[in-house]
Order: structure tokens, then C-alpha cells, then sequence
């Protein structure tokens, strides 16, 4: 059964009837994913701090194997996937680089230094559109299709591939860490230890390409729709399923999941719209990604 499938009930459950999708998976074992790029200590990676004074993670390109042998239906097959580098946020997006840009906050846990929650696809797409033109970039987003431009210059919702690239920093195990559970809460905001709520972006151990909350705090909203199916058919390099499905994906886990949804390549997907108009869905947030202009200072 996949993530998605699985979920189903327990958002359903808890939401009271609010709609989701998602699943629970067997305890984290991974297949054996590798990269060709070299995963570099979180001392050692590249930063920059963009114009409206955002860090981002210079992420190299490589290619590794993605999915899992030992997770949900919709994490087979194991394939591998060749990525070109790119910039990431270093942080989920704060509700106060949020409110900055955008006017409001629709967080639940208000908060500045919390990441920004309880918003749809719609929303975080919205906010890369907005911090590209601020920093006068092109946008990727045509608002009217929802079609992205992968080859635009401006800020982006992360591919499902860049996504768990970025995520495993290298690694082949269930999470960027390693196989065990009990390691995760040096790592993560879960259900273990949140409290039940958001916490400020940026307290745990950050993963091995220096991004931090990968594991937990919020679920991170995706580019791509979502397919059960999708490993069935992915070919080509920096793949990205803007046609074939339903919902959009989000990935990572939230600060109300359980350790086995944190895993590295766990899928779970949402109505692009629903979190802007259901109550509850204040699990959801994003961080950015955008291409890399040659021009640009490094800032170590």
C-alpha cells in the first residue's frame, strides 16, 4: 500500500473529514540509493544570502538512486536519477520571510522564527513568484496553468527528485542519517517530541549538505503532481511531473508525524488548494529552490 493510500485514515481521523492523502510505511530500511556527488560535511558546504536576505545551499550536481525497496508501493521501483545542481533554502520559509513579502501570515503557530504552515500549493508557488520579481528574476510559475518553467531563473518549489537529492545529502539509508529511529530526534520535530506544534527552523542537526528540518517540522510542498505510478515511468535527467496524476506532492514529514513518514523517501501528496480553505492542515510549508547565476558571490 502506498503513503499516500495509507494516510488517508489517519488524516481523516484526526482532521475530521478535512480530506488528505498520505500513508504510513514499514519501519525504515532503505535499498541501497547511491550519489556520484561527493556528500560534503555541513562545515564544508557552499552558502549565499540572496537580495531579500534569504540563505540558500549550493547543492552539487550528481545522480542517486531514488525511492525505497522497503517503503510504500509508490516508492518502487528504485531508479536512479541523474540531478543538475541548484540552489536551496537553507530553512523552511518563516511566517516572518513570509509576511514580508506577502502581507499576511496564515500560520496556526504564530510565531516569526517558526516555519509558515497551514497554506496550499497555490500559496507557496504565489511566494516564488513574488521573491522572484523582488529580487528581479524571472518567474517560474504561469499562475492561469499552473505550469512551471524549470528553465525560468527565478525561485521554485523543489522537483520530488531535487527534494529527496537534496534531502539525502549523499546518503543510502532511510533517513540522511542513517537506518536507526531513535536518532531521530537530534534531527527532527516529530510526534515524539514537537509537543504538538511548530518549532523555530533551524534547532536540530542539520543533514550533510548543511539543510536543516528536512526530517519533520512541516511537510514541504513539491513541484511535481503526484502519481502512485510515477517511479513506473520516470526517465531523463532532473525528471518532474507537471501532467499524469492528482494532488501535488509534499515530502519530509510534519512535527505530527510519526518517524517512519520522515524518511528520506517518503511520498504524500494534497489538493494543491485544500490547506488554504480546510482548517487543520497546518502541517503543510515549502522552501525554495532556484538555478544558480554564474555571476554569483559565495558567501562561505
Amino acid at each position: 500500500m502506498s503513503v499516500r493510500n495509507s494516510l488517508v485514515l489517519m488524516v481523516a481521523a484526526s482532521l475530521c473529514a478535512c480530506g488528505g492523502s498520505g500513508s504510513s510505511a514499514p519501519a525504515p530500511q532503505e535499498g541501497g540509493p547511491k550519489t556520484e556527488a561527493t556528500a560534503k560535511s555541513s562545515a564544508e558546504v557552499e552558502r549565499i544570502t540572496t537580495k531579500t536576505g534569504v540563505d540558500m545551499v549550493r547543492i552539487p550536481a550528481g545522480a542517486f538512486r531514488m525511492g525505497s525497496d522497503n517503503g510504500g508501493d509508490d516508492e518502487q521501483p528504485v531508479h536512479e536519477v541523474k540531478v543538475g545542481a541548484f540552489l536551496m533554502d537553507v530553512y523552511e520559509v518563516t511566517q516572518k520571510d513570509f509576511e514580508a513579502l506577502m502581507g499576511q501570515n496564515p500560520a496556526k503557530f504564530k510565531d516569526p522564527t517558526h516555519p509558515v504552515e497551514q497554506l496550499g500549493w497555490f500559496s507557496a508557488i504565489k511566494y516564488c513568484n513574488t521573491r522572484s520579481m523582488r529580487e528581479g528574476l524571472t518567474p517560474c510559475y504561469d499562475l492561469d496553468t499552473a505550469a512551471c518553467n524549470l528553465a525560468a531563473d527565478g525561485y521554485r518549489l523543489p522537483t520530488e527528485a531535487e527534494w529527496e537529492y537534496a534531502c539525502r545529502a549523499g546518503s543510502d539509508t532511510a533517513y540522511s542519517f542513517g537506518d536507526e529511529e531513535r536518532q531521530l530526534g537530534s534531527r527532527a520535530w516529530f510526534d515524539e517530541n514537537a509537543e504538538a506544534s511548530t518549532k523555530p527552523v533551524g534547532q536540530k542537526t542539520p543533514n550533510a549538505w548543511g539543510l536543516y528540518d528536512m526530517h519533520g517540522n512541516v511537510w514541504e510542498w513539491c513541484t511535481d503532481v503526484y502519481s502512485e505510478n510515477a517511479y513506473e515511468t520516470t526517465s531523463g535527467p532532473d525528471p518532474c511531473n507537471q501532467t499524469e496524476g492528482e494532488g501535488r506532492v509534499l515530502r519530509g514529514g510534519g512535527w505530527d508525524s510519526p518517524a517512519e513518514l520522515c524518511r528520506s523517501a517518503t511520498r504524500y501528496s494534497e489538493e494543491p488548494g485544500l490547506a488554504d480553505v480546510c482548517f487543520g492542515y497546518e502541517e503543510y510549508g515549502f522552501r525554495c529552490v532556484r538555478r544558480e547565476k554564474a555571476t554569483e558571490a559565495v558567501a562561505q
